[in-house]
């Protein structure tokens, strides 16, 4: 079991509150009636168990939650290729990297990429 708490119910979005994509995504899902549990990863530091199984829901490598053309990543960082362990530090450290907004309902997850995606779920 997970250290992430799902349910049927409640989506759960982790978003950047800046983000004009998660705006729009949650604004979605309220019009149209959808019950939300907002995290603010900027507020809300991500365990390193909860990034890995944000990871592993979504099929990628930690490495691939990182948004590599974001401004903060590239002023800081050149790519490269990290372990699994210094990629969750990097996000845990400079959560804006990561992408972003991530709705998790029961058993699926999802990198929203547009706002009506949220209704996949």
């Amino acid at each position: 079991m997970g250290e992430i708490a799902t349910s049927r119910r409640l989506i759960t979005i982790y978003y950047h509150p800046e983000s004009i994509r998660a705006k729009k995504a949650i604004g979605y899902a309220k019009a149209e009636g959808l019950r939300l549990q907002k995290i603010n990863i900027l507020k809300t530091t991500l365990t390193g168990t909860q990034i890995s199984e944000i990871a592993d829901r979504l099929n990628l490598k930690i490495k691939d939650l990182v948004n590599q053309n974001h401004n903060a990543y590239r002023s800081i960082y050149e790519p490269s290729d990290l372990s699994s362990e210094d990629w969750i530090k990097l996000i845990q450290h400079h959560p804006e990297i990561m992408k972003q907004p991530i709705a998790i309902q029961g058993k699926k997850t999802i990198l929203v990429e547009t706002p009506s995606d949220i209704i996949k779920i």
